[in-house]
């Protein structure tokens, strides 16, 4: 049996609808012709979802109000230099937030319902007057990148020791923190990978041989003497940036 072939013209295609047209003069066209619009609407409207998708992720909320209106869309989040107070339940509805900026938002205490972000992998904390993180932050397990800078009244070593159990940790910004050591309690890091220390008050180069996965360490504007700097070609396993 032969079967003749089906013109089929695309008239008009846009965000809402798809229409054609063609020489439908039997049921088996009409058939095929049902088929293939089934398909068509299948694979535009699939890569409609996508674009949909890709475009919420990278957009960035600066407004708190906008962001509450589809928390669930609110992949990033940045509140920095702005006064925010956010209720338990508010924060436990951005259930996709991946990055959240909180910067020189004068917090002096961190909530705690931040740990309940299981998807955050950026968080800038700088610039706030708290003593130390809240015991829940442990549970952020999928953060990667943490921003201290600018955290004088910060008790370090107790910070470190919970941001050890952190297991996706490798990015950490102690950025003009008014540091000349590190505490011991950074060796149990070991995941971390970058270590930003730069406007400090570092003499020398700190040991962070047990650092296995350290691969860069960035040291401006400190006062390292210039014995040390005379080290920075040497071998330490990881790059220093002075």
């Amino acid at each position: 049996m032969i079967i003749s072939k089906i013109k089929v013209k695309l008239v008009f295609f846009n965000s809402n609808t798809i229409i054609l047209q063609s020489d439908l003069t039997n049921p088996l066209k009409a058939y095929v012709m049902k088929k293939v619009i089934q398909i068509l609407a299948i694979i535009f409207f699939l890569g409609n979802a996508s674009f949909a998708q890709n475009n919420d992720t990278e957009k960035e909320y600066t407004n708190i109000d906008e962001a509450l209106k589809n928390p669930q869309n609110v992949y990033k989040l940045n509140l920095s230099n702005q006064e925010i107070n956010l209720t338990n339940e508010q924060w436990n509805l951005f259930i996709n937030l991946e990055y959240l900026n909180l910067k020189n938002d004068r917090i002096k205490q961190i909530p705690k319902e931040i740990s309940n972000l299981k998807r955050l992998k950026v968080l800038d904390l700088s610039g706030n007057d708290f003593k130390a993180l809240p015991d829940e932050f442990s549970n952020l397990t999928s953060l990667e990148e943490l921003y201290l800078n600018d955290e004088k009244n910060m008790k370090l070593p107790e910070t470190l020791k919970l941001l050890a159990k952190l297991p996706n940790l490798k990015s950490l910004h102690l950025e003009n923190d008014n540091l000349n050591k590190l505490p011991s309690e950074i060796e149990k890091l070991k995941s971390l990978e970058n270590l930003y220390l730069n406007d400090n008050k570092f003499k020398t180069i700190p040991n962070l041989k047990p650092l296995d996965h350290l691969k860069f360490l960035d040291l401006r504007k400190n006062h390292i003497k210039p014995e040390f700097l005379d080290q920075r070609n040497l071998n330490f396993g990881f790059k220093i940036m002075f």
